[in-house]
């Protein structure tokens, strides 16, 4: 087989790809262009996208190029099970976010980040977390999504892993500082259609390329006895979980995320969300099979990088069309993210910063909180290009951005639910929740006797909380803290003297459990009550309207 090398296009050819792509995203965003662009329209397009605009832009923001290559690498790591447990976990937090997402709308209305609602709620500390959180997360992910396109390049082609980075980066700015938030979505559409068409095509090509089901089900017996079972512990303890516990911080803690919920028609957001959850799943399970037919043939990835893995299997079988094909979906897949990510840090400086802090004794000036937007995106994407070039291990940062999104879940959904919920015990619910996470999972101390049964312990509320938290959402108060309840026994029986097996679980559910823990018993040491139609009172919209009272 043809696995010595991948196949290359001309520097000339992949250029004019490029510039096709770009070039035809650049014409549609100017399709939407306004002479007069409003703060709202640039934030959140007016809060008035629809259901199908909707269900397109948070898919296709939801499928990034680590999909690609993380799914993939789950089926030929895991097995049969492997794609279900990348592509299911992270679908389901698409369906989690929603009755939330009716709450927050609730609450504010003319919203824009979740920012913003935590700053009526509670005051700049808590919002600022938020906003920190945000920051650095959107421009990590912009890191990967530019690195990946580098590699995919210098991978396709004699072009340098630089110059992949800089057209994406340039490709990708271009569009989005038009229209900001509208130009996001609008393009996530054409860009998605392209995703489903072009994976439709690619995904079986490869198969029958390769022989076709038959030689696939032949070469199950290749795989070892735990790769076979679908119901496969190792895969759940060691992708499985891990993966549901840091995609559901995401879902709550990511402004690419709670941006959807603000823009779309609010009536539209349960059609929306649960779309959004077929077509995700549908479309990571497919690229997670590819991994999985790689292992059952026995190929090893090239140099032992496992993200040369659908690139080796689409150079080995398809034709060159098909690996043309194959890289405008991965391009396709890795802008849809990068925009939605300069979107979110343009919105949060917008509302979060500018318009909740520095503008917080004076009036909001629209023109100004444009400026400040389109500024942040072309601030944002230099800082993301010069990260990206320089192949940044970004492990380290990904690990405290996901450990403090874990921390922020119960405070954030107890903070627009419960009135207790005091702006103290917030913070210091997100600080000690972050600490503990890093003492687990750098194992700064050693887990072992007491010390691991202790953080088993917090671990197990934790699990309690992520499982009470979905119940919570869909069916309601009490039945949620009766499943919290048997989650908590359940977990105490079983995960004490297990967990510290598993050190990157057991850390993503300390993080959980010590957060809640501390968020209750410091809101039941105070004395507040909050009312909660303060919220709508003071988050609005900034253009050409007086100030709203803020705190």
């Amino acid at each position: 087989m043809k696995t010595e090398s991948l196949f290359q296009f001309s520097s000339l050819t992949i250029i004019l790809l490029l510039l096709a792509f770009y070039g035809g995203t650049y014409l549609l965003s100017l399709l939407i262009k306004k002479d007069k662009e409003t703060t709202s329209g640039f934030m959140v397009a007016g809060h008035g996208v629809g259901f199908g605009m909707g269900a397109a832009s948070m898919t296709a923001t939801w499928i990034w190029a680590a999909s690609f290559y993380a799914a993939a690498t789950s089926g030929y790591k895991y097995g049969v099970s492997g794609p279900i447990h990348y592509g299911f976990w992270g679908a389901l937090m698409i369906l989690f976010i929603y009755p939330f997402g009716m709450r927050f709308r609730e609450l504010a209305p003319n919203g824009h980040t979740l920012g913003e609602l935590i700053h009526a709620r509670h005051g700049s500390s808590s919002q600022l977390i938020l906003a920190i959180s945000n920051i650095m997360g959107s421009l990590i992910s912009l890191m990967v999504n530019f690195t990946a396109a580098g590699a995919l390049v210098s991978v396709l082609s004699p072009l340098s892993f630089q110059t992949g980075v800089m057209i994406a980066g340039i490709g990708v700015l271009s569009y989005t500082l038009t229209s900001g938030f509208r130009a996001s979505v609008f393009t996530d559409f054409a860009q998605l259609v392209a995703l489903m068409a072009i994976g439709v095509v690619i995904i079986p090509a490869v198969l029958f390329a390769m022989g076709g089901p038959e030689v696939m089900v032949e070469g199950l017996s290749n795989l070892t006895l735990e790769q076979q079972n679908f119901f496969s512990s190792e895969a759940f303890f060691q992708q499985g979980a891990p993966y549901f516990v840091a995609v559901l911080a995401y879902a709550i803690g990511n402004q690419t995320i709670t941006q959807r919920l603000f823009a779309i028609d609010k009536t539209k957001i349960k059609a929306t969300f649960v779309t959004a959850t077929v077509g995700y799943a549908g479309i990571v399970i497919g690229l997670g099979m590819i991994g999985l037919m790689a292992v059952t043939i026995g190929i090893e990835p090239l140099d032992g990088n496992m993200n040369n893995l659908i690139p080796q299997m689409v150079s080995t079988y398809l034709h060159p069309v098909f690996i043309a094909l194959f890289f405008i979906l991965v391009i396709g897949s890795l802008s849809s993210t990068a925009d939605s990510d300069l979107s979110a840090l343009s919105t949060i400086m917008m509302a979060d910063v500018y318009g909740k802090n520095i503008a917080k004794k004076g009036h909001v000036k629209p023109k100004t909180m444009m400026l400040v937007g389109r500024g942040t995106m072309i601030v944002a994407t230099a800082a993301g290009l010069i990260f990206a070039s320089f192949k940044l291990d970004i492990l380290v940062m990904l690990v405290f951005v996901g450990a403090l999104w874990g921390a922020i879940v119960f405070p954030v959904i107890a903070s627009v639910f419960w009135n207790r919920v005091t702006n103290t015990a917030f913070t210091s619910a997100v600080i000690i929740g972050l600490l503990l996470f890093c003492v687990v999972r750098f194992e700064l101390l050693p887990i072992t006797g007491f010390t691991a049964l202790f953080f088993e312990i917090l671990a197990s509320v934790g699990g309690a909380v992520v499982i009470g938290l979905m119940v919570f959402g869909f069916l309601g108060r009490k039945i949620g803290m009766g499943a919290a309840a048997i989650a908590l026994v359940l977990m105490l029986i079983f995960s004490t003297g297990f967990l510290r097996q598993y050190m990157v679980l057991l850390a993503s559910l300390t993080a959980y459990g010590a957060s809640t823990i501390v968020c209750v018993i410091v809101s039941l040491m105070g004395d507040e009550h909050f009312d909660f139609d303060l919220i709508k009172q003071r988050v609005d919209d900034y253009d050409n309207k007086p100030d709203t009272p803020q705190i």
